[in-house]
C-alpha cells in the first residue's frame, strides 16, 4: 500500500521523521547493576554512544539497526525515558507493533508529558486492534498531542465524529495549514463523506492530483488487517512480533540479560556495533582484564600474573575434587550459560574461576567452560559455566551477583570444557 504520500507533511513526520531525541548519559536514570562501581560511569558513556548510533540508524530508516543499538542502550540504563523512546521508535520503524506498544507505554510511565510517545502508543494500539484503548489514550493525553495529529488518530481509531469535529476546528483556526486540511479530508473520506473530502483536499492539490489522492484513500479505507492502515500511513512493513524482550521490561523483577550490556551487537555484521565499556573509557586494575566482544563481562582479579599449572585430564580433576570432598556435578544438557568474564588467557581465567568458586559455593563442583578467541588482533579467553535451562541460569547468575560477582546469562556460543581441564592445544576463534 503506497499511502505514505498521504501525509508527507503530517503524522508520519512527527512519528518517524527528524531528530528523534537528544540523549545524554547525564540525563538518564540508574542502570543495570554494573560489574563494579568503577564501571558505572563507563556504562553510562557506552549507553549514550549506543543511543546516538540508534538515532543515526533511525535517521537512515534502518529500523533493525536502531532496535539493536537502542536495546543495548536500554539494557545499560533501563530507567532512561530518552533511551526507551529511541527503542520504541526503532520497533515502530521496524514494523514491530507489539514491541512498540510496550515501548511507548514504558516511555509514558517514565515521562507522562511526552506527547510523541502518547500519540505513538495510540497508533500501536490501533495497529493491534485495540481501538477503544487507543481512544482512551488519545483522550487522556489530549493536552499534549497536537490537535491535527490527534484528530487523524481518532479517525483511525473509529471515532469519525470526534475526528471531523476536532479537525474542522483546527482547519478554521489561525493554526490551519495544509497538513491539518489534508488530515480533515482523509477523516471525511474514512467516514464515507467523499464529496466533502474532495472539496477539502482540493484546497491544497491540483485538480488532477485530487482524483489520484481519492483513489488512494478509497483503498486505504478498506484495510484487510488491523495494522494495515497504520503501517501504510507510516510507510513501514508490519512483521510478526513476539513483543519486547522480557529482560528490558520496565520495573519488573530483575532478570539476567541474555546479552551483555557491554556489547549487544558485535555478532551482527554491520558497519558499526554497540560501544564497549573498554571503548567508552578505561578502568584501573592490577591485571589487564578487557571487556571483549561480544557479550563479555569482566571480573577484576588481584594483581600479578597467575602461574599456569600443568594440564590434567578431566578424570584427574574430578578425582582431586573427590579427595577434597567436593561433589562433582555432572554437566547439564541445557543451552544456557552464566558468563563470568573474558580474560587475557586461560591462566588468568583459571585464577578467576578459583576466585569465583571461593566467592560462590553454587559453582563448587561444576565444570567451568571456556573458549579462546581473537578480536581486533587481541587474544582473549571467555569463562562460563553452563548446561542450564534459562530459569536456572537466571537464578545462578542472580545469586552470584548477590555475592559481589559479575555475570550475565546467554545461550551457548561454542563453549567447551575449560582448557586447564582438558589439556592440549586450543583453537582460537577469530572475528
Amino acid at each position: 500500500m503506497t499511502t505514505r504520500i498521504l501525509l508527507s507533511m503530517g503524522l508520519s513526520a512527527l512519528v518517524l521523521g527528524g531528530t528523534m531525541v537528544g540523549c545524554s548519559a547525564g540525563k538518564t536514570g540508574r542502570g543495570l547493576a554494573s560489574a563494579s562501581d568503577r564501571n558505572a560511569d563507563l556504562e553510562a558513556k557506552a549507553g549514550a554512544v549506543n543511543a546516538h548510533r540508534a538515532e543515526v540508524a533511525l535517521a537512515r530508516h534502518d529500523g533493525g539497526a536502531a532496535v539493536y543499538f537502542a536495546e543495548a542502550a536500554v539494557a545499560m540504563m533501563p530507567q532512561s525515558a530518552a533511551y526507551r523512546l529511541l527503542l520504541a521508535q526503532g520497533y515502530l520503524q521496524a514494523g514491530r507493533f507489539t514491541s512498540a506498544r510496550q515501548g511507548f507505554a514504558d516511555v509514558l510511565a517514565l515521562s507522562p508529558a511526552d506527547g510523541k510517545a502518547a500519540l505513538n502508543l495510540a497508533l500501536t494500539q490501533i495497529a493491534g486492534g485495540d481501538t477503544q484503548g487507543a481512544r482512551q489514550t488519545l483522550e487522556r493525553n489530549a493536552s499534549i498531542i497536537p490537535p491535527s495529529d490527534r484528530g487523524l488518530a481518532l479517525a483511525l481509531a473509529g471515532d469519525a465524529g470526534g475526528a471531523i469535529g476536532l479537525l474542522t476546528e483546527v482547519a478554521r483556526s489561525s493554526e490551519s495549514n495544509a497538513k491539518a486540511r489534508q488530515n480533515l479530508a482523509l477523516a471525511l473520506a474514512l467516514a464515507g463523506q467523499w464529496q466533502a473530502a474532495r472539496v477539502v483536499a482540493a484546497a491544497d492539490l491540483a485538480p488532477t492530483e485530487v482524483d489520484a489522492r481519492l483513489e488512494q484513500w478509497a483503498r486505504f479505507a478498506q484495510p484487510t488487517t488491523s495494522y494495515e492502515q497504520v503501517a501504510g500511513l507510516l510507510g513501514v512493513r508490519a512483521i510478526a512480533d513476539a513483543g519486547q524482550p522480557a529482560a528490558l521490561a520496565l520495573n519488573r523483577a530483575p532478570l539476567m540479560p541474555t546479552v551483555s550490556p557491554i556489547e549487544a551487537l558485535a555478532a551482527v555484521e554491520r558497519s558499526a556495533r554497540p560501544v564497549t565499556l573498554a571503548e567508552a573509557g578505561s578502568t584501573s586494575a592490577p591485571s589487564r582484564i578487557t571487556f571483549a566482544a561480544p557479550r563479555e563481562v569482566v571480573q577484576a582479579l588481584p594483581g600479578g600474573t597467575p602461574t599456569m599449572l600443568a594440564s590434567r585430564s578431566e578424570g584427574a580433576v574430578l578425582a582431586a575434587r573427590a579427595q577434597r570432598g567436593v561433589r562433582a556435578i555432572p554437566a547439564g544438557t541445557g543451552d544456557w550459560y552464566v558468563q563470568i568474564g573474558a580474560y587475557d588467557n586461560a591462566g588468568v581465567a583459571k585464577a578467576a574461576w578459583s576466585q569465583a568458586t571461593r566467592r560462590f559455593d553454587g559453582f563448587s563442583g561444576r565444570q567451568p567452560n571456556g573458549m579462546a578467541f581473537r578480536t581486533n588482533g587481541e587474544a582473549y579467553y571467555r569463562l562460563s559455566v553452563g548446561g542450564f535451562g534459562r530459569d536456572e541460569a537466571d537464578r545462578v547468575c542472580r545469586r552470584y551477583r548477590a555475592t559481589g560477582g559479575a555475570c550475565f546469562v546467554r545461550q551457548g556460543a561454542g563453549d567447551q570444557m575449560a582448557q586447564w581441564l582438558r589439556g592440549g592445544g586450543v583453537e582460537v576463534a577469530t572475528r
